[in-house]
């Protein structure tokens, strides 16, 4: 089984299974505590009699909590609040209330953890601004250099199991699966695990040339075990992180750390209680958000009093936090002590609950990573050349470890349930119900319907349909080789036929990856295709590669500046370093015009000429830094998105080479960075430059790339029509900030739909040389047009967007700033309205 990625297949996977899916633990108990005036008590404690086993009610006075313990008391107190000692009749007790009263020589004392707190003359922000001064000096930083064993567990479930759906058909002939339900002890709903990945690692780092690596040592997963989709989804979502910084990353957002310099203005701080823990006396400090639908989280923990290290923190992110398909997001982390000063990590344990909607009995999908740390070292320095990446260095050993290993290396022992998915995985996957739906999801995921009986997939189904003013209607069919996720070499092609201009078109391309260490990869391919070429700046080195403009069903105006092209190519790549890709490549087309309504025609000393033949060979650079590949095949899929990405290319044309046209050295460059700007959403910027020296037709100059379609298509102009500018030397920058809400939050009537607002700025700068318009200034050819480039000064356009609408859509309203002359440009399009659609959190 394989995925591969559309729009973003790790939501679409995962919410594919939601819904679709006892052992109980010994006790369980969950309920409200409320004051004498039924209102609720925040942060109480709730704990088994007789134990250290508890909880606290969250701010709405709700708590859930179990042991695989028998235990047949509850103690739940408050300060100011007289101690109750609840029996437990059963093993497990839902619902319960419990009512505490204030005690009589406290009354002037009563401890009410509600509204905002005063930001002077308290004592947990005094702390806070110790934890502050104090942070640089705490856990790893304090050493030159560091290593330890870390040993991580990741897992999938299924969750809210209630016997309609074991009853229902879906589950009919595999009832067995039922048998490894569990509850969880922060939600208290019943889950089915699906998915366990364990690995165990050592961490090396050096904070002098602040450099980390980490050593794999073993892997082993169950359920959909073949497919690294999975994985990838939850290491990068759940990141590793750093609770002293500013802001914790989580789903592609930045959500304010209680221990942020900005968290005074955030949240609201509480002293509830101090004690000691593992001999350091410690004081407990509540917290929780000061507004409501921001990224925040409600929680405590606990610091120590010398120090000001935390030794205890659980992080349980606000329910109106702007973020979709997430129901619960819970952390917890503790720290042992080292020399009795410095705290160091040992226990993180990070769980999301992931649903349509955030209702209390919707189903969904739990994401849950626990992490743990041991056996740490200091000062041990190691030469520099230890710390370089290297590109590939899958060892299959790591992967087939056997039982005596794991049960070494495990710093925590898999409990009787999680043992119990390995073999109940392995009986589903021999299930053909089973299959069929994972072969469902495949589908939707990755876009190719595999045929198990071949090597060999059908797709992309999402491009079989297409409409465009030459061709009409479009039917495409097209398909690829697939062994595996690691295949060495892969062969794809595609037929497409248009019922308009009643011809076929094709397309087949290869890849072969020659050298693992180096990725020395040869590629090469050949298409005969109708395209709207210009449509971006930086040239695709796809063969098969065709843009959302060529097929665009609805558009501003009239989409018939089509071009005919027969591409032949061929490349070699190789990557020496991680994430830096060198390729060099050649490639012979020729272009002509599928339209009798666009003209491709230029002068030549012998007359006009429509046609062009051109041999064009390419060196590029490619680096990416922070990007985070998984796979070890010739095709390797992205498991993050938040890198940079930069290129850099130089083209050469040739006319002594295979009859060509024209002579010309083109150069390019282009920077695309997002950037994480801390509670104020994401950024993203893109530069890109060129220039082409020598004389060449419009087929080959740089097309300004504008946008007649509907949607929102990023690193293009919404109100530039095709090759309306037209240039040889460009540079354009693009800017787009997403608030995440942050605005909108504040308004109330808007808040509770979670909307997202969006601006964007576009602009260009382009010249195009006399001797370019000259040669492509052809009177006798009425549909020839004159060639504009925005030299007198930028164009530039912007945007106003509101995202999130129903959580999938966005609509952009786009402004012209200027080439806006009557005379000159009479159909310039002032003002439009764009949208898109997709699953985001």
């Amino acid at each position: 089984m394989k995925f591969f990625c559309i729009m973003n297949p790790k939501l679409l996977f995962t919410f594919f299974f939601i819904g679709i899916i006892s052992t109980f633990a010994q006790t369980k108990v969950s309920g409200h505590v409320f004051d004498e005036d039924n209102q609720p008590v925040s942060f109480a404690n709730v704990i088994f009699k007789g134990s250290t086993q508890g909880t606290i009610t969250d701010e709405n006075g709700k708590f859930y909590m179990e042991s695989t313990d028998t235990w047949t008391a509850l103690t739940v107190s408050f300060l100011g609040y007289e101690t109750l000692n609840v029996p437990l009749e059963k093993k497990v007790n839902y619902d319960l209330n419990f009512v505490l009263k204030e005690e009589a020589a406290q009354l002037s004392q009563v401890f009410i953890v509600a509204g905002k707190q005063s930001k002077k003359n308290n004592p947990a922000i005094d702390l806070l601004r110790k934890i502050w001064e104090h942070k640089r000096k705490n856990g790893l930083k304090h050493f030159n250099q560091f290593e330890y064993n870390k040993y991580e567990k990741v897992e999938f479930d299924i969750n809210t199991i209630d016997s309609a759906l074991i009853k229902s058909k879906l589950f009919r002939g595999m009832e067995f699966v039922f048998n490894e339900v569990d509850t969880s002890n922060v939600t208290g709903k019943t889950y089915l695990p699906i998915f366990i990945n364990e690995a165990v690692s050592t961490v090396y780092g050096d904070n002098v040339i602040k450099k980390e690596k980490e050593v794999l040592n073993g892997n082993k997963n169950s359920g959909f075990s073949d497919n690294q989709i999975i994985i990838d989804f939850v290491d990068d979502l759940y990141s590793d992180y750093d609770i002293y910084d500013n802001y914790l990353n989580f789903f592609d957002k930045s959500f304010v750390s209680p221990l942020s310099r900005t968290g005074i203005n955030t949240y609201n701080y509480v002293l509830k209680d101090s004690a000691f823990i593992e001999n350091k006396w410690c004081y407990n400090i509540i917290y929780y958000p000061r507004r409501k639908n921001e990224l925040t989280f409600k929680g405590d923990f606990w610091v120590a009093d010398s120090t000001y290290a935390i030794k205890e923190i659980n992080l349980q992110a606000s329910k109106s936090a702007n973020i979709n398909w997430v129901k619960e997001i819970y952390i917890e982390q503790e720290f042992d002590v080292l020399n009795d000063s410095i705290f160091l990590v040992k226990r993180d344990y990070m769980m999301s609950d992931f649903a349509f909607n955030k209702k209390e009995k919707s189903r969904g999908v739990y994401g849950k990573r626990t992490t743990l740390y041991d056996n740490y070292k200091f000062d041990i320095e190691k030469n520099k050349k230890f710390y370089e990446t290297e590109v590939y260095n899958y060892d299959k050993d790591i992967y087939d470890r056997d039982d005596s290993f794991w049960t070494e290396n495990r710093l925590e022992a898999l409990n009787k349930d999680e043992k119990g998915v390995y073999k109940m995985l392995d009986t589903l996957k021999t299930v053909k119900k089973f299959k069929r739906l994972y072969n469902l999801g495949s589908i939707l995921a990755s876009g190719y319907i595999e045929f198990n009986e071949l090597p060999l997939d059908y797709g992309p189904i999402f491009s079989t349909f297409g409409f465009n003013e030459v061709e009409g209607m479009r039917l495409r069919a097209g398909g690829r080789t697939y062994f595996g996720k690691n295949d060495l070499w892969r062969l794809e092609g595609f037929l497409a036929y248009g019922f308009k201009d009643d011809k076929f078109k094709y397309g087949i391309s290869g890849k072969w990856l020659i050298d693992k260490k180096n990725r020395f990869i040869i590629s090469g391919g050949n298409r005969r295709d109708v395209e709207q070429t210009g449509a971006s700046l930086t040239t695709s080195t796809d063969v098969l590669g065709r843009s959302l403009a060529s097929s665009s069903v609805v558009g501003t105006g009239a989409n018939d500046k089509l071009t005919s092209i027969n591409l032949t190519s061929l490349a070699v790549e190789m990557e020496p370093w991680r994430n830096v890709v060198f390729r060099i490549g050649g490639n012979y087309r020729t272009l002509s015009s599928a339209s009798p309504t666009f003209s491709l025609d230029y002068n030549t000393p012998t007359g006009v000429e429509s046609d062009i033949k051109q041999y064009e060979s390419t060196f590029s650079v490619s680096y990416f830094p922070q990007r985070k590949m998984t796979g070890f095949g010739v095709e390797r899929f992205n498991a993050n998105d938040d890198y940079a990405s930069i290129f850099a290319q130089v083209s050469r044309g040739d006319k002594s080479l295979l009859s060509s046209d024209f002579d010309y050295t083109k150069v390019q460059f282009s920077y695309i960075q997002p950037w994480l700007v801390g509670g104020l959403g994401r950024l993203t910027t893109t530069i890109e430059a060129g220039k082409t020296f020598g004389e060449v037709p419009l087929g080959l100059l740089s097309a300004i790339p504008g946008n007649q379609s509907y949607f929102s298509i990023y690193n293009t102009f919404s109100q530039l029509d095709y090759y309306e500018f037209v240039s040889d030397t460009y540079t354009s920058l693009q800017l787009e900030h997403n608030f995440n809400g942050r605005f909108f939050s504040r308004i109330p009537f808007l808040r509770k739909l979670n909307l997202r607002e969006i601006v964007g700025i576009r602009g260009v700068w382009g010249e195009i040389s006399n001797e370019n318009k000259l040669l492509n200034n052809v009177p006798s050819n009425p549909n020839n047009f004159e060639l504009i480039a925005p030299n007198d000064k930028m164009y530039y356009e912007y945007s106003f967007g509101v995202g999130n609408i129903f959580k999938v859509f966005r609509i952009d309203f786009n402004f012209r700033g200027n080439y806006l002359d009557e005379v000159k440009n009479p159909n310039a399009r002032k003002f439009g309205i764009t949208g898109s659609f997709g699953f985001h959190f």
